[in-house]
């Protein structure tokens, strides 16, 4: 087990791939299989990402990202925390099957990052206190003795 880690980020897009680095780093000390940490670092670059887009950069903000690891028996956590335009992603109506099966040209934009982030966590929930955003993404460990794959 790894111990629990708080780690503050510039509410850039630098910022983003340095935190997705930290989280990477954290998923693997935790034991993660490849795909997990892929999948993982993939959905906290899609909402850290928007944070700073949309959360601070377009409302004209400027805020930082906190990140928080924690692993227990069964379950990688990550928290991602920021005052940005508050945003639950929880809302969001998710590309049907047949928008997914247009050609990118033919389809909406936007949407398709939180697509990814949710399908690539086993939980990801929102909530939002004292104006500070929080994003808390879960991953489910490999069952004692399985085989990760890759």
């Amino acid at each position: 087990m790894t111990e629990p880690s708080s780690e503050t980020f510039p509410g850039t897009l630098v910022g983003v791939e340095r935190l997705r680095e930290h989280v990477r780093e954290r998923a693997k000390q935790g034991g993660l299989p490849a795909k997990a940490v892929y999948n993982l670092c993939l959905a906290i670059d899609e909402i850290a990402t928007n944070v700073v887009l949309y959360g601070y950069e377009k409302a004209g903000r400027t805020g930082s990202l906190r990140i928080g690891t924690s692993l227990d028996e069964e379950t990688f956590t990550v928290t991602l925390d920021d005052e940005g335009v508050a945003f639950d992603p929880s809302r969001f109506v998710p590309p049907t099957p047949e928008e997914l099966a247009r050609r990118l040209e033919d389809r909406t934009i936007g949407g398709l990052g939180l697509f990814l982030a949710f399908r690539g966590v086993d939980t990801l929930r929102y909530d939002v206190r004292s104006g500070v955003n929080r994003h808390t993404f879960s991953v489910k460990r490999q069952p004692h003795g399985s085989t990760p794959l890759a």
